[in-house]
């Protein structure tokens, strides 16, 4: 009698999308559901009642929607099609979830040891107005930016150029707009972030300090999906358009609006990115600077074609642009000239890649992709005559080819082959006085890796093993990297985590002068060429313990990482050893520890790390160690977010130590017009203090179209923060402490409407 009662009272009920059904019961089971686009595509059913055990609301899903719903552990359920010959394949690549909305709603984390981030499902953190993928990456542990930007993401104290920085596959050079105010890659296509500070998996090279992997959606929807919006910084659509039973193209494009409208937002940023640069620097002389001009923009589209029920093609095209010029006119009592310089920098990507599944147990994957990256400067000093050019290009060619065996429902093989050829090249072009340098460097990378993967028969215990091979054809030199990670189930309370691996990378940026391109993007990239800039080679081990019951997370994990072959010039000093060239490592000690609690509608949290990061270069400081320009002692963020109904809140407050700085010394060599310093990073500027506020609201506009209000407020108590020092000699023969504030109040709005 009870199940006809059940029956009649969903018969009664207004059916809904499964979509919807599925994020109201992952809020209130605290699940997590995995499924392909297309297994749940057009399915409805009715919202089970509140009173039904979770086992009982599967089974009312799965009569009225013939689906399998298939529990992995306590946090996961799979969603499969019954007659589906894949359904092992669907099943058995998934990891185990260790932490469901870790955080906040759509970031997962995964038995090893990544976080994944679920933009579709995303829902709100403190500071931001949409899910910008790199900003969102900053509010997990052990990750921050010592300068604001996505363009300087510090993972456990390495620098940026250390990230690998994967969009559906294919390495990107350049990672933000507004020259790092903005992450560079739309995430309203973006299906999954996958983020690893250790423990990677053999399949990516490169990365010696973590792998941001951004994948799109990978799968047909059958449906045509449809957005559009805009806040105070620009405007952007995307869509999914079917092309037909078996193809589909996705593309999104955004365009910065700062160059027709004027916004406060606008404002805070210019003044933030260009405070310590040529277009503010050259405010004196007699010169003017005049009519600035700023814009980016992104496009990107991906074909889905899929030639059968077993054979897969995807293409993939993705440019992202940012431009500036300025005009300087420089007054005199002779006449008045004015020059026009500029900066353009462009990453320009194109991919293809094959999937075939030999069977229910045999995936292989064949990718071939280019990715271009361009910075040129044309920079004017017209109170001297000189014209500067300044170009750094990369064209990165690559193919992968990789086969994943599922031996039993607990193992399963990766085995692959990666080819990578890279052309750098650097060129600067002075006028007066005449000086040309044009460099180029070539190498081919040949990798082979295999990797096992195991899950116990009771979910206790997931391991994963390998080994990584790369020979560097330009250098002759063969790297062998190993691989690990552990995670064991004490108890339902606590979870055992190991996570070691080796890493090479050899690509690197570097700073010749701190005002080459404007000032504005000063680095540019380099390969290794085993003389003056080596092969940096990094070790790091880290272990763990989470404990996690009735919604309340606590973890601790220490590391250590050690990282050789860096150089001098690529640490961007700005004092003593500014213009030195040499040869060093640092190594790392820290621990990350994250308390999460979570209620109906409420997440807090409080996380802090803490790390010792130093410096050994043998030809600096007597070789005596002295600390990373990196080594930000204490990081801690208390944020929480609250939701009722359609509305979102978030709030939270960062707070870090100031990074190191060199101070001159207090008795000065006054005949050598040279500043003499104290030892090197011995003191820190003050400390870092932002609190962040946001909130949105979502309301239906029709059947069919939902709209999104947003509001955000960076720095809500407009704290003035330095985070960068250095002095120089002025005008006066005097020295000068020149200092660089972060973004002051920032508002923003947006407005988005989902078809």
């Amino acid at each position: 009698m009870s199940v006809i009662g059940i029956k009649a009272q969903n018969n009664s009920k207004e059916t809904q999308s499964l979509v919807y059904i599925l994020s109201a019961l992952e809020q209130r089971y605290n699940i997590h559901f995995n499924y392909i686009d297309q297994t749940i595509e057009g399915a409805t059913a009715s919202l089970p009642d509140e009173t039904l055990s979770l086992a009982q609301a599967l089974d009312q899903l799965k009569r009225e929607t013939q689906l399998d719903f298939i529990v992995i552990d306590d946090y996961s359920v799979v969603i499969s099609k019954p007659s589906s010959p894949f359904s092992n394949i669907i099943t058995q690549k998934l990891e185990e979830i260790v932490v469901n909305n870790y955080l906040t709603k759509g970031i997962l984390k995964k038995s090893d040891g990544k976080v994944v981030i679920e933009t579709e499902k995303f829902g709100i953190l403190p500071g931001l107005i949409e899910p910008d993928i790199l900003q969102t990456i900053q509010a997990l542990p052990g990750i921050i930016s010592v300068d604001e930007t996505v363009s300087n993401i510090n993972v456990r104290g390495g620098s940026h150029d250390e990230n690998l920085i994967l969009w559906d596959g294919i390495k990107m050079y350049q990672s933000g707009h507004f020259f790092g105010l903005v992450s560079a890659f739309n995430p309203y296509l973006t299906k999954t972030v996958n983020v690893s500070k250790n423990g990677t998996s053999v399949m990516f090279g490169d990365g010696i300090s973590s792998v941001i992997d951004i994948q799109q959606s990978n799968s047909l929807s059958h449906k045509f999906k449809a957005g559009t919006g805009f806040n105070l910084i620009s405007a952007d659509g995307f869509a999914k358009v079917p092309l037909g039973k078996k193809t589909e193209l996705q593309v999104s494009a955004r365009r910065s609006i700062t160059d027709f409208i004027f916004t406060p937002t606008y404002d805070q940023y210019f003044k933030r990115v260009f405070q310590d640069s040529d277009l503010s620097n050259n405010q004196s002389n007699n010169t003017l600077t005049s009519n600035e001009t700023f814009y980016f923009y992104d496009i990107s589209t991906k074909l889905l074609y899929d030639i059968s029920d077993t054979d897969q093609l995807r293409f993939n095209f993705l440019t992202i642009n940012n431009n500036l010029s300025y005009d300087e006119e420089t007054m005199t009592d002779d006449m008045n000239e004015t020059l026009r310089s500029s900066l353009k920098q462009n990453n320009l990507a194109f991919g293809g890649e094959y999937l075939k599944y030999w069977n229910s147990s045999l995936t292989t994957t064949a990718q071939l992709y280019l990715s271009k990256y361009n910075l040129n400067t044309t920079n004017y000093d017209v109170a001297n005559n000189q014209r500067l050019l300044q170009e750094n290009d990369v064209s990165d060619l690559t193919l992968k080819i990789n086969a994943t065996n599922h031996i039993d429902p607990n193992l399963k093989i990766h085995a692959g082959y990666q080819l990578n050829g890279v052309v750098v090249s650097n060129s600067e072009d002075v006028n007066n006085p005449e000086f040309h340098n044009f460099t180029k460097q070539i190498n081919q990378t040949h990798s082979i890796y295999g990797e096992a993967e195991f899950t116990s028969g009771n979910k206790n215990t997931y391991a994963r093993i390998g080994i990584r091979t790369n020979y560097i054809d330009k250098l002759s030199e063969v790297f062998t990297e190993p691989r690990l990670a552990v995670s064991h189930k004490l108890s339902n309370l606590f979870r055992l985590e190991f996570l070691a691996e080796f890493k090479s990378q050899t690509m690197s940026q570097i700073i010749d002068l701190q005002n080459d391109f404007l000032g504005i993007e000063k680095r540019r990239w380099v390969l290794s060429n085993d003389v003056d800039i080596p092969i940096i080679k990094s070790k790091q081990g880290s272990a763990g313990i989470h404990y996690n019951k009735n919604k309340l997370l606590i973890s601790a994990e220490a590391f250590i990482k050690d990282v050789d072959g860096i150089t001098s010039r690529s640490q961007g000093f700005q004092n003593q050893y500014q213009f030195t060239d040499a040869i060093g490592r640092y190594q790392v000690k820290g621990i990350d520890f994250l308390i999460n609690k979570q209620f109906t509608n409420t997440s807090a949290w409080l996380s802090y790390s803490f790390s010792k990061n130093d410096y050994t270069f043998d030809d600096l400081n007597n070789g005596n160690t002295f600390p990373n320009n990196l080594d930000v002692r204490h990081s801690l963020t208390f944020a929480g977010t609250y939701q009722i109904n359609s509305i979102k809140l978030a709030l939270g407050v960062n707070w870090h130590s100031g990074k190191p700085v060199t101070l001159p010394d207090a008795v000065q060599n006054t005949s050598n017009n040279i500043i003499e310093y104290n030892s090197p990073n011995a003191s820190n500027l003050e400390d870092y203090l932002r609190a962040d506020f946001s909130a949105n609201y979502t309301f239906k506009m029709g059947n069919t179209t939902n709209a999104i209000i947003g509001l955000s407020i960076w720095n809500v108590l407009n704290k003035v923060n330095t985070i960068n020092s250095y002095y120089i000699i002025d005008e006066n023969d005097e020295i000068s402490a020149i200092k660089n504030r972060s973004l002051g109040i920032t508002p923003n709005v947006n407005f988005r409407i989902h078809f």
